[in-house]
């Protein structure tokens, strides 16, 4: 290849992976908005790329719910990670809920997914995987250091941000921030104290809780 065509593909690249990532923010962006019911011609446009590029690149809107996922497990892996390193574990356990519950809170297209929308139930296995050993060290500190609930189980804290995030779906169109009332409240009920009232019935098992997603899944 003469120094000419070597130079026009390096610019095809560039010029390529440019439209990805143009793709891939407008996604992000539109995801968050929008939520998953937008379609791949709606996020070209919005991107300014040809509809035919963006489908040249990702072939259809799965795949780039796929890897905006990724990205995000990524994120919060990195924020459990984060929490560890507060020097009170309590305060990493209150730091790692409420940011999960901010990222949710502020991406449509995220709470679609982890809620067991278009795609959810592989997304979410993946996502346990990746995420859960990361949330349960964080719970395991606090608990070690007697400032969390003791009976408090890994398979709480999926169905926890599930019942917060119900809050934020449904409060959304009148108060972005009036979830966080109802985040205190579960946090004061995780929180050791005199007179804490003890579980009236045992927590899910992680089979029984991961049935629970399933079922989710299939009525979306």
């Amino acid at each position: 290849m003469d120094s000419s065509a070597s130079r026009g593909a390096r610019r095809l690249r560039r010029d390529a992976e440019a439209n990805r990532q143009r793709t891939l923010q407008a996604a992000r962006e539109v995801f968050a908005e929008r939520g998953l019911g937008v379609n791949l011609d709606d996020i070209a446009r919005h991107a300014g790329v040809g509809v035919a590029t963006s489908y040249r690149l990702f072939g259809n809107k799965q795949a780039l719910i796929n890897e905006l996922f990724e990205e995000r497990v990524d994120a919060l892996v990195a924020l459990a990670d984060q929490a560890l390193t507060i020097d009170d574990p309590w305060e990493g356990f209150v730091s790692l809920l409420t940011m999960a519950l901010e990222q949710l809170e502020a991406d449509r297209g995220l709470r679609e997914v982890v809620f067991a929308e278009l795609g959810g139930r592989p997304l979410v296995a993946q996502a346990r995987r990746k995420f859960m050993p990361a949330a349960d060290a964080v719970m395991r500190r606090a608990q070690d250091a007697g400032l969390l609930r003791s009976d408090l189980t890994t398979t709480d804290l999926p169905l926890i941000s599930y019942m917060v995030s119900c809050v934020i779906q449904h409060t959304q169109p009148v108060s972005s921030e009036v979830w966080r009332r109802y985040l205190t409240i579960v946090l004061d009920g995780l929180h050791v104290r005199p007179g804490l009232t003890d579980m009236p019935v045992v927590a899910l098992t992680t089979a029984e809780e991961e049935h629970v997603a399933s079922l989710n899944a299939s009525r979306s």
